[in-house]
């Protein structure tokens, strides 16, 4: 009676999500192109913590627009990385919803980006298709050590290979050579210009696009609106965690191109983005520890730059990517008790609307 008292409860639940169960069954019996497409733009938009095939296609016509050279490299490690997934037989349902394609393109922007050799420098496609693979092999592997703990695998993948690239080739590297990677973090004593405002608020929208490696306003407001489009929720908590980074920032006297870039908006936006509402029901005390796990991964990202500056190697999104993982492993029950179920992670509205149906559920599943 308990199970099917749940059951009722949860009915109207279902009717949340019917629109996109219907498009994934509508897609399921499509060509493989058509299919590796929408998985394709998944990915894309995965970056972001975005799962919506949409929002992808706006997010890469941005970046497009930004620079087509480390589109197309992008493109190639998000496909290299999920046809590996393929041929290895990974998870069907991880592959489709873009798990093993945003490492991959993040991977190869970063190379693009880094690269000594400027744009359109082809032989950079190979170390992109085998950086992209390696994160299909990591995240494989680290699924099956991080899930015992039902944590998300993330950028780990990302942060490894690219740290291990630029480790391995190095600015003098006869055929992949990189640019020095300057500690940016580090206190300026040549900050004796005054504080532009308007550049400084102009760094807010910049420090999300930053996490696709775009400097641009115009497109980091795009890509806010692709955010925008698949939870208004989380698009609020990416300009306050990159708002907060750079108040983190100013804290401690940072560069002022630091701050004009988004680059202290980077890490913040991602740690305020993946606490408030994604992984967690979002209520006031889940909302203050997204500004806490803002806060946290800004200055944790400093200190990393400051530390990894000295042997030319980028900070990424290591601070980020650590302070979320500690975050999801709190114990207090005050907080745990909101942590979400990796299975039933998806935009916080969403999930706002539908715990009670799923929690009443699980907690008559074996009465």
């Amino acid at each position: 009676m308990a199970k099917s008292a749940a059951q009722h409860l949860c009915q109207p639940c279902l009717y949340l999500t019917g629109e996109m169960a219907e498009f994934r069954k509508y897609m399921e019996d499509k060509p493989f192109m058509l299919q590796l497409l929408e998985w394709s733009l998944r990915g894309v938009a995965q970056v972001i913590l975005v799962n919506n095939p949409l929002s992808g296609a706006i997010i890469l016509c941005a970046l497009t627009m930004h620079s087509p050279w480390h589109v197309l490299l992008g493109t190639v490690g998000l496909l290299s990385s999920t046809l590996t997934a393929l041929i290895i037989g990974q998870n069907s349902k991880e592959v489709s919803q873009g798990f093993h394609g945003f490492n991959g393109m993040l991977v190869a922007i970063l190379i693009s980006l880094f690269s000594a050799r400027g744009d359109w420098y082809w032989w950079l496609l190979i170390p992109c298709c085998l950086a992209g693979a390696t994160c299909t092999f990591l995240y494989s592997g680290l699924s099956t050590v991080l899930g015992q703990w039902d944590l998300p695998v993330g950028v780990f993948p990302f942060n490894m290979v690219i740290m291990l690239y630029l480790a391995c080739t190095g600015t003098s590297n006869a055929y992949f050579p990189h640019q020095p990677v300057p500690p940016p973090g580090m206190l300026e004593h040549g900050n004796h210009t005054e504080l532009d405002i308007t550049r400084l608020l102009v760094g807010v929208p910049v420090g999300v696009g930053q996490v696709y490696a775009c400097d641009e306003l115009w497109a980091s407001v795009v890509i806010l609106a692709a955010v925008f489009l698949f939870s208004p929720l989380m698009c609020a908590h990416a300009l306050l965690g990159s708002g907060l980074g750079i108040l983190a920032g100013l804290s401690l006297a940072v560069s002022h191109v630091s701050l004009y870039s988004g680059l202290m908006g980077l890490n913040s936006a991602l740690g305020c983005m993946s606490i408030g509402g994604l992984f967690y029901i979002l209520n006031w005390k889940t909302h203050l520890l997204a500004i806490a796990s803002a806060f946290l991964s800004a200055y944790s990202n400093i200190g990393l730059t400051n530390v990894l500056g000295m042997v030319g190697l980028p900070a990424s999104t290591w601070a980020a990517t650590l302070t979320v993982t500690l975050m999801m492993l709190l114990t207090g029950q005050s907080l745990s008790s909101y942590r979400l179920p990796l299975s039933r992670v998806s935009s916080p509205e969403h999930s706002l609307r539908t715990r009670g149906c799923w929690t009443a559920a699980d907690t008559n599943a074996y009465v």
